[in-house]
């Protein structure tokens, strides 16, 4: 075999092999940039998600504790929220806002608060339901992010 010949398909193989190690890498990049843009818009739902339950369970909680009728359209959105958890969150946190939604319809089923019943609650800390509900959702993104890294 010519030398020559042997040079140009060394050539030859360096070139593909160069060209496909650059590709590959490209392909991972992207790869890699893609897995982080979904990670943070699930991150990102979950957080308004949260949110907005925290508010729709503030709000209800509250109408639970002076009201002996509950306010239907409110606790509707409440378990749309819960149902959305079921998809996207730890099986700790649905389960904690499950009994925010229980502790909710305990409250509506037991007699009306006044104002003034509401300030021993508020300084034993039973009115506040929403903590456990809070950590577990704190716990998740420190999992998520500690998988990240």
């Amino acid at each position: 075999m010519n030398i020559s010949v042997v040079s140009a398909l060394a050539a030859l193989a360096g070139t593909f092999i160069g060209g496909l190690t650059s590709v590959f890498g490209a392909w991972l990049a992207h790869r890699t940039q893609v897995r982080e843009q979904w990670l943070a818009q699930d991150h990102f739902r979950r957080e308004d998600l949260y949110k907005a339950f925290i508010e729709e369970a503030s709000h209800c909680y509250m109408d639970a504790l002076q009201h002996h009728v509950p306010d239907m359209p409110a606790l509707v959105s409440l378990y749309a929220k819960m149902s959305q958890m079921r998809i996207l969150s730890s099986p700790e946190v649905v389960a904690k806002a499950e009994q925010v939604g229980q502790t909710i319809v305990d409250a509506y089923l037991s007699p009306d608060k006044s104002f003034v019943e509401l300030r021993p609650m508020i300084a034993d800390g039973s009115i506040e339901i929403l903590g456990p509900f809070s950590k577990a959702c704190r716990t998740e993104f420190e999992i998520s992010r500690v998988r990240r890294i």
